[in-house]
């Protein structure tokens, strides 16, 4: 997603930084809102879980590396909401979860945070 790490990136402007990433938060939910529309199972639901669950991962990659200068705790605990975000993605691709709203929540949580 990104050829820089996050601690490149915050220094050489943190406020990009932070909009790139509001960005990317903001189609996500863009995109799961559409798949809570059409439905588990819809093209739309493809579409978001995979868009979303490629954007934790590289969340989590670049709040995993030494280099990321937030605070441990921070660190660990944004890890945890990714770690959920991909299993519940993961229900939600398996049809054993609708939960389309949870991921909305939790998606708009850390973007509002962003500011």
């Amino acid at each position: 997603m990104y050829q820089r790490s996050y601690a490149e990136s915050l220094e050489s402007s943190p406020g990009e930084c932070r909009e790139r990433e509001r960005r990317a938060l903001d189609h996500a939910l863009q995109l799961l809102e559409k798949a809570r529309h059409d439905g588990v199972g819809s093209a739309a639901a493809a579409e978001a879980l995979h868009f979303l669950c490629r954007l934790w991962k590289a969340l989590i990659e670049d709040l995993i590396s030494p280099e990321n200068d937030l605070p441990d705790v921070l660190r660990g605990d944004l890890v945890s909401v990714g770690i959920w975000v991909l299993r519940e993605a993961d229900s939600i691709r398996e049809e054993k979860s609708s939960n389309f709203r949870g991921l909305i929540e939790i998606c708009s949580a850390i973007r509002n945070g962003l500011r």
